[in-house]
């Protein structure tokens, strides 16, 4: 829950994450997976990230917590540009919940170590019944049991794993957590479980969270406000219900009318709608609006100019050209 709509948690200005890419002898290429976002996330709040496979999300939130090293921009958190410092304090305010439930957990590490790491890494216990203890109680917070300390990661169900992951995010008592598609890879019965749990951590620890996924009802569902991505870019950004009645950015406009609906009258009536042109290669992406191959929009000045990224109504934020 938001406690002060006023405050900032992170306010991240002009971010761009670029990977160099050899291409013969001399010739240097870029992919652009962060190609200038700015955005704040406010204490307290969850901020969702939806966009296609490939269009940054995943980086911009590992860049956010300097696990890739930004190439430009500015990220100051609770005040401080944490780019220019030792990360090793901010790593207890700041954490991740990875997607992979199983990739992320090391299989040679019993449960206890892998969510007692942390506490080492940070000096935080140093009698070994308090490291227990806090172990423990991690454990219960996510529903899970003292005797599963003992086990190794292969013994657990994929709920399971994650449910691991999500303890060992917590164990430092994070202000700011990434959750990167934290339920992408679980069935859909597990997937509420592990949503309802972040919303009651949430509410009971305050949290702030920026919540990664594919799943545009779900992320509907969590989050308070909403941004779009799209190669690189920040197309679109607003309120949660704001952006669902009134998706301005033809690409999220798409996105939306690709969600499947359970009643079949209403599928069938349902209009959607279908891309079309050709998806640009992220080491040659187009001059002018990323967005102009495939828009059924794009005017001339689309291919020349990149579109300003502004509020087009109060907190309604959207880089397109042909909106005045």
């Amino acid at each position: 829950m938001i406690t002060n709509k006023n405050e900032n948690l992170l306010e991240i200005t002009g971010l761009k994450k670029y990977f160099s890419v050899k291409a013969g002898f001399a010739k240097t290429s870029y992919v652009k997976a962060v190609d200038d976002v700015s955005l704040t996330i406010r204490k307290g709040e969850t901020l969702g990230l939806v966009g296609e496979s490939g269009c940054g999300k995943t980086t911009f939130g590992r860049t956010l917590l300097r696990l890739y090293e930004p190439t430009e921009g500015k990220i100051i958190y609770d005040g401080v540009d944490i780019t220019k410092v030792d990360m090793l304090s901010y790593r207890k305010k700041m954490q991740i919940i990875f997607q992979d439930p199983y990739a992320s957990l090391d299989p040679r590490m019993t449960i206890g170590d892998i969510i007692g790491e942390p506490l080492d890494i940070h000096k935080l216990y140093s009698s070994k019944v308090q490291r227990q203890a806090r172990i423990y109680e991690l454990l219960k917070t996510v529903g899970l049991n003292e005797e599963h300390a003992d086990r190794f990661p292969h013994e657990f169900s994929g709920g399971q794993r994650q449910r691991i992951g999500i303890a060992r995010a917590l164990a430092v008592n994070p202000e700011f957590i990434v959750c990167d598609e934290p339920i992408s890879a679980l069935d859909v019965s597990i997937q509420a479980q592990v949503v309802n749990m972040l919303e009651d951590l949430q509410k009971e620890k305050g949290f702030t969270y920026l919540f990664i996924a594919h799943d545009l009802s779900v992320v509907k569902h969590i989050s308070n406000r909403i941004g779009v991505m799209y190669l690189g870019h920040l197309v679109e950004l607003s309120n949660s219900n704001e952006l669902y009645k009134n998706p301005m950015h033809p690409y999220t406009q798409t996105l939306l009318s690709a969600i499947p609906i359970a009643d079949p009258k209403e599928s069938r009536i349902k209009e959607r709608k279908i891309l079309t042109g050709d998806i640009p290669s992220p080491l040659d992406s187009p001059s002018g609006c990323t967005f102009q191959t495939r828009c059924p929009y794009a005017t001339e000045i689309c291919t020349k100019k990149a579109p300003e990224f502004r509020e087009h109504k109060k907190g309604h934020l959207v880089a397109c050209h042909n909106l005045k």
